[in-house]
């Protein structure tokens, strides 16, 4: 497949772009600073530009088949949210239609599996600000009328990729570690691409 992946440069986004080449797909990374990239590969096209200047996102989507979404503005807003919106309006206007945008556990049904620290501490003070920037961005990607399908992971770790973790599990799974590596999140990712198991819903993923 052709995919097409904003937040290129972030720490899921490089591991998207580096396990996207591994399975042979052609890959265009969209990247503010596409020096940060630091992948060289035949398949491997790099765009320059803002997420956030919608004219720049129309010219980057036409000729995809896929368009994953991996922004990050760490304790900030607006940017998951508004450059989403500016992604959906792109593809609805050229007819790509499949989407998976990465958001974070804890965002609508999937709040019941967080522990108190998380709810409260957490996405209730330090990070209040980028959690409501994910709300707003899962409401842009479920109204586009697209092929959704958003991925909620748990905390980031660094280990390696395993592909042994829980996805799609219901409110009433226990035990579940709130932690997964962002290795094993792009691998989950990219699995969605031939998949349409999750299309219109919103599998948490965690160990």
């Amino acid at each position: 497949m052709k995919i097409l992946i904003f937040g290129a440069t972030g720490t899921v986004g490089r591991e998207l772009v580096t396990q996207a080449l591994e399975k042979g797909h052609e890959v265009t990374a969209f990247a503010r600073n596409p020096s940060k990239l630091e992948i060289e590969h035949p398949s491997l096209e790099i765009i320059e530009g803002d997420v956030m200047e919608s004219a720049l996102v129309d010219r980057a989507v036409p000729g995809h088949d896929a368009v994953l979404v991996a922004l990050g503005a760490g304790t900030k807003g607006q940017v998951r949210a508004t450059g989403t919106r500016n992604i959906v309006q792109a593809m609805q206007k050229d007819g790509v239609r499949r989407l998976v945008c990465l958001s974070t556990l804890g965002v609508g049904d999937s709040r019941v599996h967080l522990n108190f620290y998380w709810k409260y501490i957490m996405f209730g003070m330090l990070l209040r600000v980028a959690f409501a920037d994910h709300v707003s961005q899962e409401e842009h990607a479920t109204r586009s009328g697209l092929d959704w399908t958003i991925v909620r992971p748990a905390a980031y770790t660094d280990g390696e990729r395993t592909g042994n973790y829980r996805h799609g599990f219901a409110a009433t799974e226990k035990g579940l570690k709130l932690k997964i590596s962002r290795a094993d999140v792009a691998e989950f990712v990219l699995a969605q691409l031939d998949d349409n198991s999750y299309i219109h819903k919103t599998p948490g993923v965690s160990y």
